[in-house]
């Protein structure tokens, strides 16, 4: 648990800044060049993985999920349904709604995206242990919160 009383010195925190980009760029390698090979980037990975996990999510959903504009989601999310990795229904209790969700064909890019990352979390957790694990939790949870 982090004491707030105790504050971590200045050397510590940049060490966990760097720590957390390095981490970040292994965790996205894998990812990034199976995305580049079909000339998408993360923006599109983040797409693909939350409309995974949320099926039949609004546009309006997974705007509030991705924390973008309107504007940010339209380009990609188009490019994604014109490569016929997503698709896109009216809602049953409102027709103007779009609901999005992954064709057969964005489940099996999605599935593959996420199960490199899997593989790589799965194996820093082991190697870690599970304190460690239970910690990392800890903190990213407090990060999410802001």
């Amino acid at each position: 648990m982090v004491d707030l009383d105790n504050p971590a010195p200045e050397d510590d925190i940049r060490d966990a800044i760097e720590q957390f980009y390095f981490a970040y760029r292994g965790f996205t390698d894998r990812p990034d060049r199976i995305l580049e090979r079909r000339g998408l980037g993360r923006v599109h990975h983040r797409i693909l993985y939350f409309i995974g996990r949320r099926p039949d999510v609004s546009v309006r959903g997974l705007l509030g999920l991705l924390a973008v504009s309107k504007q940010a989601l339209n380009a990609p999310l188009r490019q994604l349904m014109e490569m016929g990795l997503v698709g896109a229904e009216a809602g049953t209790e409102d027709r103007r709604v779009r609901n999005l969700r992954l064709t057969s064909a964005g489940q099996k890019l999605e599935a593959e995206l996420t199960e490199a990352q899997t593989r790589h979390l799965r194996a820093a957790f082991d190697r870690a242990g599970l304190e460690a694990e239970q910690g990392w939790r800890e903190v990213m949870g407090e990060l999410v919160k802001g």
